[in-house]
């Protein structure tokens, strides 16, 4: 069993960054924070520590439950990590906020215009 594993790697695992690479320079960025305290891809982290990071728009605050080195399924995922509920439901209703938004954008079949705003909004997301 293990008792530790690098950061990267854990985020990786629990399907927060598509690839490894993207995840370790999104820690060396110093987007990701180990118990309120920024580090290194290599840090490696525990049972019971707590990150805070931000992906696009939303906040993460997920608490380590369990350690993995392997990219898991995405319902297996989701055992590695607790998230507190206030996070969730502000970032589920962040999410219907912009889905509302994009359907008030189109009425129809859009135009260029509407074309190029779905396009704004999506790269700002």
């Amino acid at each position: 069993m293990m008792e530790t594993v690098r950061l990267d790697r854990w985020l990786w695992a629990a399907r927060f960054y598509k690839t490894r690479s993207l995840a370790a320079n999104a820690v060396k960025r110093g987007n990701v924070k180990v118990n309120t305290r920024k580090c290194k891809a290599a840090k490696m982290v525990k049972i019971g520590d707590v990150l805070n990071f931000r992906q696009a728009q939303f906040m993460f605050e997920p608490t380590i439950l369990a350690l993995s080195e392997k990219r898991l399924g995405a319902k297996l995922a989701l055992d590695l990590y607790r998230e507190p509920e206030s996070i969730v439901t502000e970032r589920g209703l962040r999410k219907q906020r912009i889905q509302a938004d994009r359907q008030m954008l189109i009425d129809g079949k859009p135009n260029k215009k509407d074309r190029r705003l779905q396009q704004a909004i999506k790269r700002a997301m």
